[in-house]
């Protein structure tokens, strides 16, 4: 594969076109010191026998998982930079002036070892991690760093790419050319290729340290979501509990039922559970994770924050949330805020309202709390729509609800998923051949499902290969999906909440994304391009789970395969926006806590010394009623702490995101037809195809044929006003 790819893996500190500067600077003095990279040895001793060295010859070229101990993992690390050391060599090297094929194109395609190690490594510590592959990450992780820094800021690589870019007017490129020249450039640029070299020195310093502290925040986090668990042994302490739940919780070795902080597990616990102090129990064992002890990652937050608001005034930007947005579709941290306070504000008060409600319902018994929330609006749904989760969990079978999801994709974009027998990295992963209406191979979609103390929480779509074609050589890629499903007994469905089938959707979508593209280079294939537009072709996907030519399909009972009654149907559409206030506060709480650490000056993040303090402070301001939380706090925000950038300034672009699905979404339902050829064959060619060959607003519009319209929106969330003007 490529050095382009090794960026977008979640291994790195820095990625690049994520990392830079502003302005150029010309030449500089060749002589000048650069980033230090390690010294590097391994022996053939090292390298024998090294499953990860060899080529795969496995089904599809899946890693042989089995094969894989956690002692190749280093070695062959060290090869594959060693063999990336020695390509970089030969294009700066290299006495031919600088062109496209020989400095770009090279780039495009050096790093193949390097990239299939780590790619694997990353994806392994993610779902199959112990405390061996969490030591080496602290060993790989900042190594790799160091050597991306020394890459993008070498100084004669940088002017031969900056050669190539400024004689692009000549050079006969098509668009895919062109389009990676110019991301190129700009990655360079962006990691500060163009400053001097004492800057360059202090950024590259500065990204060494941030790849230990997000390595150990990801790790505390683990570790502290690891150890919390309830361990219920009475009738009192399982009251309320599903059969089903009470299954996928029991504990043979413990005989006991045992519930744990992967979020699935979370929420049906808050919201099924009579016992109001366990309730209580673990909301606080979620909400203060990480936040006191040896593995608090509240000082990590800061440090993180702090080096970042370093690192962008270096760069000459006022904050890392300026830097970070530049090529979003937001553009400005202002334009991400302004946006979040016109949902947040009509979300707000309609959650006081639920407040209110719920209040209502318990009358004087007791003072309605956080950790009520979800139980309460649970009943309140039940006694307004005659409906709760146990009556439409035997209709969400997963199962079903994949095929489902298989079925929504071959109405639209003539797809199909065919199961194949391939050894995964753990005996619950189930692998599909994917095809397009012709035929012909699109790649692996591997699916893991269920929560495990070796897997990280949440859910998430990644890869293990990508996809290029490059002078001819088709590669195909190697899609995950991962979900944290709790595990039923042995025989038993694993019968799906539908917040659960909306997530399962969600990151179809992104493997769909992966999976579809048809770029030749990696750069700009697949799910890469900006945080506010990436999330667009996942989030799209959910509008299909409610409506009811889709319920027909997968909504079928596990036992008696009967469709979902209509009166069920008709019950989950008028109950559709039901708690959307309190949805909507949680995550654009957490979405301007993420701008706010951010949008910081260096001297202004050198001045927060706690960051529960600092949240707290951030949180009042914006009028966040106590009895909601953040759907982050700051000490297990994984998703902008956990990793190089991640989503940090960028949590927003889930909502964001859901301007551009409820809009384009609008495009079927104005067809009448939710899997309208016309429409599909524009979302297939402009966006699941496409991944970054244009910007985004402009791929947006050639789907669309129009900008979006912020007010579906709104309506979709029962916000929408008279006044409301188009963003």
């Amino acid at each position: 594969m490529t050095f382009s790819r090794l960026f977008g893996l979640g291994l790195l500190l820095l990625a690049l076109g994520a990392c830079g500067g502003k302005g150029e600077e010309d030449v500089v003095d060749e002589a000048a010191s650069e980033p230090a990279t390690d010294e590097l040895t391994v022996s053939d001793a090292e390298l024998e026998g090294n499953p990860l060295l060899d080529e795969w010859e496995t089904p599809y070229g899946v890693p042989p998982f089995a094969a894989i101990d956690h002692t190749h993992y280093l070695p062959a690390i060290k090869k594959g930079i060693l063999d990336l050391r020695a390509e970089i060599d030969v294009i700066v090297e290299n006495p031919e002036p600088p062109t496209f094929d020989n400095t770009i194109i090279a780039l495009e395609v050096a790093g193949e070892l390097l990239q299939k190690v780590a790619s694997t490594f990353g994806n392994i510590t993610g779902t199959e991690t112990n405390d061996e592959l969490r030591a080496l990450e602290g060993q790989i992780y900042p190594m790799l760093t160091r050597e991306f820094d020394a890459i993008t800021m070498n100084e004669a690589l940088w002017q031969r790419v900056k050669a190539v870019y400024d004689q692009r007017d000549t050079l006969d490129l098509d668009e895919q050319d062109a389009r990676l020249l110019e991301l190129r450039h700009r990655s360079f640029v962006r990691a500060g290729a163009a400053l001097s070299p004492e800057v360059k020195q202090q950024i590259a310093e500065i990204n060494a340290e941030m790849s230990a502290l997000t390595t150990k925040f990801s790790q505390n986090l683990l570790l502290e979501t690891k150890a919390f668990t309830l361990e219920l042994t009475t009738d009192e302490e399982i009251a309320g509990l599903s059969d089903d739940f009470r299954s996928a919780i029991w504990n043979e070795d413990k005989q006991a039922w045992v519930v744990g902080l992967n979020r699935s597990s979370f929420e049906t616990f808050m919201v099924q559970s009579e016992n109001r102090d366990l309730r209580e129990k673990l909301f606080n064992g979620y909400r203060q994770r990480a936040s006191s002890g040896e593995r608090d990652n509240g000082p990590l937050a800061i440090k993180i924050a702090q080096l970042r608001a370093q690192r962008a005034e270096l760069m000459g930007y006022d904050s890392h949330a300026h830097y970070i947005l530049e090529y979003n579709m937001a553009r400005t941290p202002r334009g991400a805020e302004d946006f979040l306070l016109r949902v947040w504000r009509p979300g707000l008060e309609q959650a006081k309202k639920e407040r209110e409600d719920m209040q209502a319902m318990i009358g004087d018994e007791f003072t309605f709390a956080g950790h009520d929330w979800w139980h309460y609006a649970e009943k309140l749904r039940k006694e307004r729509y005659d409906l709760d989760e146990n009556a439409t969990k035997p209709y969400l079978d997963l199962k079903n609800v994949r095929e489902g999801a298989f079925t929504m994709a071959n109405k639209l974009f003539g797809i199909t998923f065919e199961r194949v027998g391939v050894e995964g990295w753990n005996p619950v992963v189930v692998s599909f051949d994917v095809k397009d209406e012709n035929g012909e191979h699109l790649g692996l979609f591997m699916t893991d499902m269920y929560a495990r103390d070796s897997k990280r929480g949440g859910a998430w779509m990644s890869s293990y290969r990508g996809t290029s074609n490059i002078d001819g050589e088709s590669i195909r890629p190697l899609i995950t999906n991962n979900l944290n499903l709790p595990m039923p007994p042995e025989g038993q469905p694993t019968l799906m909440r539908f917040s659960d089938v909306e997530t399962l959707f969600h990151e179809f979508g992104h493997g769909l994304h992966g999976l579809m593209t048809q770029i030749d280079y990696p750069t700009f294939s697949g799910v890469d391009g900006p945080r506010d537009y990436t999330e667009f072709p996942a989030q799209i996907l959910e509008h299909w789970t409610s409506e009811p030519e889709m319920l027909e399909i997968y909504a079928r009972h596990y036992k008696t395969g009967e469709v979902m009654p209509t009166e069920i149907v008709e019950r989950l559409r008028l109950a559709r926006n039901h708690n959307q206030g309190f949805a909507t506060t949680e995550y654009v709480a957490a979405s301007l806590l993420d701008l706010r650490w951010h949008m910081l000056s260096a001297e202004e993040a050198a001045a927060i010394t706690d960051a529960r303090a600092f949240e707290t402070r951030v949180l009042e301001e914006y009028g966040l009623i106590p009895e909601i939380e953040p759907r982050y706090r700051s000490n297990y925000f994984s998703h902008i702490f956990a990793s190089s950038t991640g989503y940090s300034s960028g949590y927003y672009a889930y909502l964001w995101s859901e301007i551009l699905d409820a809009d384009g979404f609008a495009a079927f339902k104005q067809a009448e037809d939710i899997f309208d050829p016309e429409v599909a064959t524009r979302l297939k060619k402009w966006v699941y195809e496409a991944g970054g060959l244009r910007e985004a607003d402009e791929l947006y519009r050639n789907f669309r044929g129009q900008d979006p319209s912020i007010e579906p929106l709104l309506e979709g969330r029962g916000f929408a006003t008279e006044e409301s003007p188009e963003t």
